[in-house]
């Protein structure tokens, strides 16, 4: 995953255009070899904490300038696209910026299909820096999203933190995204993210400070919003409803116990 990345991302970097910063976070795996083959301007952050959080702690220590992505290691970004984030970024009152999503859905089951058929058509979704697996920041935006306290849901919480005025989907930026290669790992997927929801959300009941005061769960509205533009849609949307409920299901008995450490992750995605 690792390779693919940077390979796209330092294949048309300028010298000194770009200071790379990968944090192996406790990888048992050659991801750090990987990524250290490249060289300049990558630079490689080892850390033994198999921690999310820690990584970005770690990866904003080892930076010092601004604006900074924060990128996934299983997307595709290119150099093109980085710098049309920071051209966005460096606008004022732009605090955030995302790209825009592509999703690599060839060979994916046609239930995946359809759920994220309905998924991107959901106002939030579309206009949510959250599931892009990048998110730029500019300096006063990094400060704000510094408030955070810990959540599985880190995208979509700093994403809430911004106003619309505020972030700015990027056209001429663009990230590859894949999605679960079949529907028992998009469930684990969307079981995770049904976690992260209600975790922002008792973090606001809790006053949690820098907790966001809203959150993204997809309206009634919104899906019927979608069959009432196009009812060809309206067993995409049957699947997505299924879907959804199945996960709040599976995330009910750890988010009783408030266990948010439990990843459930898509291991599908990342080969």
């Amino acid at each position: 995953m690792i390779g693919r990345l940077l390979g796209q991302l330092v294949a048309a970097v300028r010298p000194g255009e770009l200071d790379v910063i990968v944090v192996a976070n406790g990888c048992t795996d050659d991801t750090a070899e990987v990524a250290a083959a490249f060289g300049p301007p990558v630079r490689v952050v080892s850390i033994p904490v198999a921690s999310k959080r820690a990584a970005l702690a770690a990866g904003d220590e080892a930076a010092t300038d601004f604006p900074r992505m924060y990128v996934d290691a299983d997307v595709e970004l290119g150099a093109e696209d980085v710098r049309a984030l920071g051209d966005a970024l460096r606008r004022p009152g732009t605090l955030a910026a995302g790209p825009r999503r592509v999703l690599a859905l060839a060979g994916r089951p046609w239930l995946v299909r359809w759920y994220y058929d309905v998924w991107l058509r959901l106002p939030e979704v579309r206009g949510g820096l959250f599931g892009r697996g990048v998110i730029g920041l500019s300096e006063v935006g990094h400060a704000r999203v510094a408030g955070l306290p810990p959540l599985l849901a880190d995208d979509l919480a700093a994403s809430l933190l911004f106003g619309p005025d505020e972030r700015v989907i990027v056209p001429d930026a663009r990230v590859v995204i894949h999605p679960p290669r079949t529907a028992g790992d998009l469930l684990r997927r969307r079981v995770r993210a049904t976690m992260g929801v209600s975790q922002v959300e008792q973090a606001h009941a809790d006053q949690a400070q820098g907790a966001p005061d809203a959150t993204a769960r997809t309206r009634p509205a919104d899906l019927l919003a979608i069959i009432g533009w196009d009812p060809r849609m309206a067993l995409r949307v049957a699947v997505f409803m299924t879907m959804a409920v199945l996960a709040r299901l599976g995330a009910r008995r750890a988010v009783r116990r408030r266990d948010y450490s439990t990843w459930h992750r898509d291991e599908s995605s990342r080969g």
